[in-house]
């Protein structure tokens, strides 16, 4: 991998994290189209941190007031009080499922589920299951905001947050729809996606750092183009959130239902003429 090769990959996981279009998927085929090795899933799960950053620095105001809430109404016995704290306490809930279900299906997230095949069928698979979540949203009134959630979005949510550990799928997409299904607001939904996503991807990130780190701190052009990966991603992932929160105030979800679509059929066409290997 070149520096050149590493700024490029940064800024497609800062571009694609945050919106429903699978950055994981982008990292596998992108690199394949113009001929570059495939960066692998410890790469792709470590240069996540930028954009974990990017999430913490935004939502940094939060952050701390879920923390400060929590840990108040914790002392005093009373560790549901306040809908701060109870909002805290789902996205500790939320996050559980896909924490154990990565640890219980890693062979599978790292070898087959990595097909090009498993991908484009994903990018399809999601983007009609968000147009059916789109078409209920439309028919409701007003979505639920980020402190009307409760155990039973937040378990929907959760659950669903399991398929993001099929690439293609895309956590975020996952998850917003995941949400818009549980009655949440388009705004809402991607707000709580994003904190829920926090301790996942720290996790999946450190991880896969400590795992594989004699291969990715091998050498110094190793860590020197795993750093800009990293740096990049986080400041592009940054505007990303607030374009992406702004965008969902107004629009629906469905330029990016049509671009998975499209895209999951066109490497699907790529596959079949053996432009992509599978």
């Amino acid at each position: 991998m070149t520096p050149f090769e590493a700024v490029i990959l940064g800024i497609i996981q800062g571009l694609t994290e945050f919106i429903p279009v699978s950055s994981s998927a982008h990292l596998k085929f992108i690199p394949m189209l113009l001929g570059w090795e495939d960066p692998g899933l410890a790469f792709t799960a470590v240069i996540q941190i930028g954009t974990w950053v990017a999430s913490v620095i935004y939502f940094w105001g939060d952050i701390v007031r879920l923390s400060r809430a929590f840990f108040v109404d914790l002392s005093q016995g009373k560790p549901f009080r306040s809908p701060e704290s109870r909002l805290a306490w789902f996205i500790i809930v939320g996050t559980i499922p896909i924490v154990v279900a990565g640890l219980a299906l890693k062979e599978y997230i790292q070898g087959p589920w990595r097909s090009n095949y498993v991908i484009a069928s994903s990018m399809i698979g999601l983007a009609l299951i968000l147009l059916l979540a789109e078409w209920m949203t439309r028919r409701r009134a007003v979505g639920k905001g980020l402190y009307q959630i409760g155990l039973t979005e937040t378990l929907v949510v959760g659950l669903a947050q399991m398929l993001a550990l099929v690439p293609g799928s895309s956590r975020s997409g996952v998850t917003i729809t995941a949400g818009l299904f549980a009655g949440l607001s388009r705004e809402t939904a991607a707000r709580f996606s994003f904190l829920l996503s926090l301790s996942a991807v720290l996790g999946a990130g450190l991880y896969q750092l400590y795992k594989e780190r004699d291969a990715l701190l091998s050498s110094r052009s190793n860590v020197l183009n795993l750093s800009i990966a990293t740096v990049v991603s986080g400041i592009v992932g940054y505007a990303s959130i607030a374009i992406l929160l702004a965008f969902l105030r107004r629009n629906t979800t469905m330029v990016f239902i049509v671009y998975r679509i499209a895209l999951g059929l066109t490497l699907l066409g790529l596959l079949y003429r053996g432009v992509l290997k599978p």
